[in-house]
């Protein structure tokens, strides 16, 4: 008699292998979305404290007082790298004594304390 080996595996066996795929990534997925928001606020709050120190170099370099108008450009040449919220907001750099904002939709999130 002929003996037939079984090669390979079942569709049952696959198809827990798939669940517990499945399973792992719909666990893992959420922490990954939380770790890179908490990450693009971190980075955000940090570029707006660069932005207040280009600010008061600047205020100072040029003699501005309180409440005047800071120029964009004229602060960004105070810094290595313009910066850009990586969460795709904007800056808006105010005026000298006032802190830089983020136009992020959510402010609490992206705001300098």
């Amino acid at each position: 008699m002929k003996k037939m080996s079984k090669k390979g595996f079942t569709l049952v066996e696959i198809m827990i292998v798939v669940a517990i795929i499945g399973l792992l990534a719909a666990i893992a997925i959420p922490s990954f979305m939380k770790a890179r928001t908490t990450s693009q606020q971190k980075a955000c709050i940090n570029n707006l404290r660069q932005i207040e120190a280009g600010k008061e170099q600047w205020a100072l370099a040029e003699k501005k007082a309180q409440g005047d108008l800071a120029d964009e450009t004229e602060v960004n040449k105070y810094m290595k790298t313009s910066p850009s919220c990586p969460a795709s907001g904007t800056y808006d750099y105010l005026t000298i004594g006032t802190d830089a904002t983020c136009t992020i939709t959510d402010p609490l999130l992206h705001k300098l304390n």
